[in-house]
């Protein structure tokens, strides 16, 4: 996968090093003198171009016209969303995101300026401390098909409801499926009549409702799961 990343400060330069060492094909747009020279000493010089990263000519220097993903991090919301937009009309790119650095322009971060994921750090947050709020014990693995759905693991407590329940018994919604138990080191297959054991840790993707159903059914009566804080992300 090929992937210009326009903008080099932190944010863009770290996410650079990261992809080149997934083998993805990496181009950085940069025009900041200061940043440059400190992009030079952390990146492969070949991966850097240098010039005004909304300049049509320094962006197809940068081969913005072959890129599978564009990401405009720069510091600057009016420059996200303008390479955005040129990456999609002007050179069809198939997939395009952009860093939101006020979260009062989030808004403008949609299809109108063709953004297909904008990265909000403030919504990001106040997501995190909500789940944290309502999954207690919980652990988010991963996040899959945009952060709708979650790869989560919680160990079963003692006295936890389902307990020696068949899952097929448990009245989880379709919303969340149990995707494996590991029990003494070793990885269990789930099937309608496992049930949990305690100390089993159950890995489950759900979405937000399903995870939260599941927590509820792992949460020992008497013990209201709100008042853990060890939720991890």
């Amino acid at each position: 996968m090929f992937v210009v990343i326009v903008g080099g400060g932190r944010t863009g330069a770290q996410l650079a090093s990261f992809l080149l060492k997934q083998d993805y094909d990496v181009h950085l747009v940069e025009c900041r003198k200061d940043v440059l020279a400190r992009v030079h000493r952390d990146l492969p010089t070949e991966v850097i171009y240098e010039g005004n990263v909304v300049d049509t000519y320094v962006l197809q220097r940068a081969g913005i016209d072959k890129a599978d993903v564009v990401a405009a991090v720069t510091s600057v919301d009016e420059q996200n969303l303008v390479i955005c937009y040129l990456a999609r009309e002007a050179y069809k790119v198939p997939r395009t995101i952009a860093r939101v650095n006020n979260p009062r322009n989030a808004w403008l971060f949609t299809q109108t300026f063709r953004v297909d994921v904008a990265v909000n750090q403030a919504e990001i947050l106040a997501h995190l401390i909500q789940e944290e709020m309502s999954m207690g014990d919980m652990m988010t693995l991963a996040k899959l098909r945009r952060g709708n759905y979650s790869l989560v693991a919680e160990k079963v407590p003692e006295g936890a409801p389902v307990r020696d329940i068949p899952i097929k018994d448990m009245g989880l919604s379709k919303s969340c499926v149990i995707a494996g138990i590991i029990r003494g080191g070793e990885i269990i297959v789930p099937r309608g009549v496992t049930t949990f054991e305690v100390g089993d840790e159950v890995l489950a993707v759900a979405d937000q409702d399903g995870a939260r159903q599941l927590a509820d059914l792992l949460t020992p009566p008497g013990k209201n799961h709100l008042n853990h804080n060890s939720l991890r992300i």
